[in-house]
């Protein structure tokens, strides 16, 4: 191999150079990460305390409520830095940093909606043992298992990509560290990378969402051969309508950008793509959740009159 200048840093260039759109652009994502910041803030504290949302079903919308919170914190900030000031540089190891937290708390989400979907499924099919099977102690082995899955999976990427050699370019056409842009830029052979990013990151997205289906195939069937009334088959669907909404908007963008073969190119629409998920999901679920689910929106009006009359009962 050549006696080539290893890469200390690399430089973001971001969503676009138009300076009109840049300022567009900031104003718009910095709205939406308030939005995400604030409504899944919101959420954790409602789910915190109010007595009324200490079920299993809460205790794990506060843990998608509290990663969504992180997950866009990892990659937005640093996006927002760039529409005022340009192309931002990142250190090696900031950048290892970003990939590892962002496809840790990515990969979480995924195993958490499949764990959500098992708690509708436990909570209409099999309702006299749901307190019995989805206890505290299950509940929190559940969620320690979503975010050590997450962890293990992104360790995983981070330890792999440090392995390799970087010289020469350094431009990254992405607003974050992304493995498929960064395996572009690498000197040494990235064929140990690609197949896993083909195979165990697809395994990560298609394993959850498998879970998910079944669960849902499960309660579809159960509704319909077990609920006689039409208005009793419709309701337990209005308590899975907000996750199945989360799951679309995880889902369906991440279905683009990461189960087709990871090609030597990355194409514009993948930054597209990367966007939806790391920026503008995180909002919408907060929304989701906050705007449709009654028992939140009834905690939040609750908490909202308690700081309005802090006098009153």
């Amino acid at each position: 191999m050549l006696n080539q200048t290893e890469v200390s840093e690399f430089i973001l260039l971001g969503l676009t150079d138009i300076q009109g759109l840049q300022h567009f652009f900031f104003i718009s994502f910095l709205l939406l990460y308030l939005t995400g910041l604030l409504g899944n803030g919101a959420i954790v504290t409602m789910v915190i305390a109010e007595p009324r949302l200490h079920t299993p079903m809460y205790f794990f919308l506060g843990n998608l409520s509290c990663l969504d919170t992180f997950y866009c914190t990892v990659t937005v900030p640093k996006m927002l830095t760039g529409f005022l000031f340009g192309h931002q540089p990142i250190s090696f190891g900031g950048c290892l940093a970003q990939l590892h937290f962002f496809h840790f708390l990515g990969s979480t989400e995924a195993v958490l909606l499949a764990t959500m979907a098992y708690d509708r499924y436990v909570a209409i099919c099999n309702p006299l043992r749901y307190t019995l099977v989805m206890s505290p102690r299950t509940c929190l082995l559940l969620a320690v298992a979503s975010w050590s899955t997450g962890f293990v999976h992104a360790m995983v990427h981070s330890v792999m990509t440090s392995q390799l050699s970087f010289c020469g370019h350094n431009h990254i056409h992405h607003f974050f560290c992304d493995i498929k842009p960064l395996l572009n830029l690498a000197c040494s052979s990235t064929s140990l990378n690609m197949a896993l990013l083909n195979v165990v990151t697809t395994s990560i997205a298609l394993g959850p969402f498998t879970l998910i289906v079944l669960s849902y195939l499960y309660i579809i069937s159960f509704l319909f051969y077990e609920v006689r009334s039409q208005e009793e088959r419709w309701k337990p669907f209005s308590t899975c309508a907000s996750h199945l909404t989360v799951v679309a908007l995880l889902y369906i963008p991440v279905t683009f950008n990461y189960t087709p073969p990871a090609s030597g190119s990355f194409p514009k629409r993948d930054v597209q793509v990367s966007l939806m998920y790391s920026a503008v999901t995180p909002a919408l679920n907060a929304l989701n959740y906050t705007l449709r689910n009654q028992q939140v929106r009834s905690a939040l009006e609750k908490m909202l009159g308690r700081k309005r009359f802090p006098g009153g009962k």
